[in-house]
């Protein structure tokens, strides 16, 4: 059984991110949010999951979590960080993930907000303003820096979580850009990695 002192978080973040797990596995019946594998394992594959990358941004104000899907990292971000002021966007496509995201913002009062949109149209409105922009299982590194280059050119921090083949990622993303990246490792896997991508910059 996951405690707060094991996440090491306030016993009412703690209570928000239970809410969380219990919604979660009603919905999951109904809208299917997340694959059926993980959902014995929502706390270490989701919620534990989500919840390393605040530690990775400990600055942050404005954080864009992009692909949000049922809210990881994005809903997690927004329940841990609220106590230090953590506004979080998601932006989902889905219209019944974006229901999902939406009951939960209202249930638990977090800074949240869901933009029902794609991403590419989002993204511009964000320049200047987001300190990181994450984004988890949502598509290969090399598209990801299409989609957030601008951000990152604009002097967001990038976290982007990543499975075994992150070094395989980082090689063909590498053909297109130049980019600083810091491969840092996962609390929940031991073979995946975090990559913190910075001061990006264009081949061509």
């Amino acid at each position: 059984m996951v405690t707060a002192s094991d996440l090491n978080v306030s016993r009412e973040t703690f209570e928000k991110l239970e809410l969380l797990e219990r919604e979660l596995r009603r919905w999951q019946a109904i809208k299917n949010l997340v694959g059926p594998a993980t959902l014995d394992q929502i706390w270490q594959r989701h919620i534990v999951d989500s919840l390393q990358l605040l530690d990775l941004a400990p600055e942050a104000k404005t954080w864009l979590d992009l692909g949000s899907g049922a809210g990881f990292p994005g809903l997690v971000l927004a329940i841990a960080g609220a106590e230090r002021g953590l506004s979080v966007h998601l932006v989902e496509s889905n219209s019944r993930k974006c229901a999902f995201l939406r009951h939960i913002a209202r249930l638990t009062g977090v800074s949240a907000t869901i933009r029902e949109a794609r991403l590419e149209t989002v993204v511009p409105d964000f320049l200047g303003q987001a300190d990181v922009v994450s984004a988890r299982a949502l598509a290969a590194l090399d598209q990801l820096l299409d989609w957030t280059a601008p951000l990152l050119k604009s002097g967001t921090i990038g976290l982007f979580p990543k499975g075994r083949d992150a070094e395989t990622e980082l090689t063909e993303a590498r053909k297109k850009w130049t980019f600083e990246a810091e491969i840092l490792p996962s609390l929940t896997d031991s073979e995946a990695r975090i990559l913190r991508i910075t001061s990006i910059e264009s081949h061509s």
